[in-house]
Order: structure tokens, then sequence, then C-alpha cells
């Protein structure tokens, strides 16, 4: 099933998510194999379960739609992350974000993540990744954070789109897959 993306302005989107158990959410292999179906869908590399409308500690990552070669074997399921340390010189690269679309921003992020989690078959992994791949994860992990990547642009910048975020929550805004608008009429 391809879910709507929820798109900025919906409170679940600024909410700390719920750790997820291993009976709740009761078909968790259908949801996760769901959040894949659905960013691929909309092209994307990353998507957090608040994306899709649910306040849960999850998300799936696959750059396998991508160029890049760091990160186009990078296929991963996290449930229940927890980032330990980020560590490195902070990098410039510009962010986009599905539930964000046509905006595109630099954003400054720390080179490494050190980041402990569950995988889909409940197996507890903690690793270090760097790059781009951190940048992924440090992006969708915000998510479940209730923290967007426009959160981390220069104030002044985020003044100048504030009308392109207020169409974006009414549903003013170009997309290629499925949206849900909170001030949609």
């Amino acid at each position: 099933m391809i879910y709507p993306i929820v798109a900025y302005g919906d409170p679940v989107l600024r909410k700390v998510a719920a750790e997820l158990t291993k009976e709740n959410p009761k078909d968790l292999p259908k949801l996760i194999a769901d959040m894949f179906d659905t960013m691929h869908n909309a092209e994307g590399i990353g998507l957090a379960a608040p994306q899709i409308g649910l306040s849960l500690r999850l998300f799936v990552v696959d750059g396998s739609g991508t160029d890049d070669e760091e990160i186009k074997d990078f296929k991963k399921v996290f449930i229940n992350p927890t980032i330990l340390e980020e560590t490195g010189d902070k990098w410039g690269f510009e962010e986009g974000c599905l539930s964000i679309p046509s905006i595109r921003e630099e954003v400054q992020r720390q080179a490494q993540v050190r980041i402990r989690y569950y995988d889909e078959n409940w197996e507890l992994h903690e690793e270090t990744y760097d790059g781009m791949k951190a940048r992924v994860i440090q992006h969708e992990y915000d998510h479940i954070q209730g923290v967007l990547f426009i959160d981390h642009i220069n104030p002044l910048k985020k003044r100048l789109i504030q009308g392109k975020l207020t169409k974006i929550s009414k549903g003013d805004v170009k997309h290629t897959y499925r949206m849900r608008f909170p001030q949609s009429k």
C-alpha cells in the first residue's frame, strides 16, 4: 500500500514519536514494506513513520535509486533508534524533504553519527556511519524527534520561504506523489 505523504504543517511532523514494541504495530513487516513502497513511489531515499501520519520511532532508507556510489547499496530499517554521538566537522549539503516538496536548502550536519537501533528482525545494532549515510540518518532521525530540515537553516532564509511553506500546508504546490495537506479545503 502506498501511503500519502503528510505535508508540512501537520502536527504529527512536530511530535516526538513513540517507541515501537514487538506487538505494536501488529503487522510491522507489512508497514515496513509499505513504507519502502511509499518512499520509492515518491522517489525518496528516506522515509520516517511520521511522514505517513504515524507517530512511531521508525524510518527506512534506500539509496538504490541514486547515482551516488556512497549510498546506492544503503538499504536499512531503523526501529527505535537512538543517536549516541555526532562527531566530525560540519559540512553543508542541499537537502529536501518529501513532506516539503519544492524547497531545498543547505543544511550543516556533522560528518559522522553513531546510532543504536533495532532492525526489522528485532536484532540490536550499534553502528557508525559517515558522509551521506550519516546525513540521511540524521535527516530521518530528526523526523522522529519532531524536527524538520528547515529548522537547521538560517532564520533569515526560513523567513524568506515562509510563504512557500504556508502554500505547501494548503496543498498549493506541485508534487508527483500522493500527499495529505493539513490545511487543504
